[in-house]
């Protein structure tokens, strides 16, 4: 059975302060695991990506701003210098090596608040 688990440091936090996003799948080996964010009034859009040969990919808005890193199978998505905009719902999401229906997993989503 596929588990998808987030957490999350800090719910609120001022702009240019830092906060940690941590993600447990588990259940199947993954192809690709990371976040994606919502933010109100906006589309679901992909905040930063690896796959299991450790190729990484960033949103444009967050590079040199965001790290993603992993241990094992806990996913964890440091994020510096935030900004108001960065304020959204973030979504773990992984999909699945193997073939397998469905494929694609998301988590149930952590609030993250930017503002003063």
């Amino acid at each position: 059975q596929v588990r998808i688990a987030e957490s999350g440091e800090k719910a609120l936090v001022q702009p240019g302060e830092s906060t940690r996003l941590s993600c447990t799948a588990s259940g199947t080996p993954f192809k690709i695991v990371g976040w994606y964010r919502q933010g109100p009034g906006k589309q679901r859009e992909l905040v930063a990506t690896i796959t299991h040969t450790g190729i990484l990919n960033y949103a444009d808005s967050v590079k040199g701003r965001f790290t993603l890193s992993r241990d094992n199978n806990t996913l964890f998505l440091q994020m510096d210098s935030l900004k108001p905009e960065d304020t959204a719902v973030y979504f773990c999401y992984a999909e699945s090596l193997q073939p397998m229906t469905p494929n694609a997993f998301w988590g149930a989503g952590t609030q993250v608040t930017v503002s003063s």
